[in-house]
């Protein structure tokens, strides 16, 4: 998968750096190693269906394209999603829909999911989208605030949900997962 289509023009020349690329002021592409540990642990097969949650511009949906069955690409700015869209069906990956919603509603319409990948950082649990996990299904998500943000996995068993970290990380954060700001004493 081209990682360079996926960048802004100017960081092209840079886009398989093993860092976060930022797409534009809201979205980033997450460093190239962090993204493929989470998908290698979502353990994905060939007729999973699954969410990927601010997709960006769509680079992780592309490689989840070549994995899984269908990908649902949500983001949550029209523009954004277009984009998404547009370059996903130059490349040819007809298994991918580019929605565009509030990223913690997900998306109902097409779950339950097997997997549901979320690029960038929940400071909260996003509670909406384990709501969306089919029996089975995996969500893989990194949990925290920089610099102490963890990559975690919640599993669906049994009607219930658990969870396991993977490893330490940091990503740019997603603003519809954000702690409700509260009074610290």
């Amino acid at each position: 998968v081209p990682r360079e289509r996926f960048a802004p023009a100017a960081l092209a020349d840079v886009a398989y750096l093993d860092r976060d690329i930022a797409v534009d002021a809201a979205r980033a592409l997450l460093k190239p190693m962090v993204l493929a540990k989470m998908i290698q642990a979502a353990e994905i097969g060939t007729g999973d269906r699954i969410l990927d949650v601010a997709c960006g511009t769509g680079y992780s949906s592309a490689i989840l394209a070549r994995l899984a069955a269908t990908v649902v690409a949500l983001e949550d700015d029209p523009e954004r999603a277009r984009r998404c869209g547009e370059i996903l069906a130059q490349l040819g990956a007809r298994n991918v829909t580019a929605v565009c919603g509030p990223l913690d509603a997900g998306w109902p319409a097409l779950a339950p999911y097997d997997v549901i990948l979320v690029n960038g950082a929940c400071e909260v649990e996003p509670q909406g989208l384990l709501r969306e996990l089919k029996e089975g299904g995996r969500l893989v998500g990194i949990l925290g605030a920089a610099p102490a943000a963890k990559t975690v996995i919640y599993r669906k068993d049994r009607g219930e949900i658990g969870n396991r970290v993977l490893f330490d990380t940091a990503a740019p954060a997603l603003p519809a997962f954000a702690r409700a700001p509260a009074f610290v004493f």
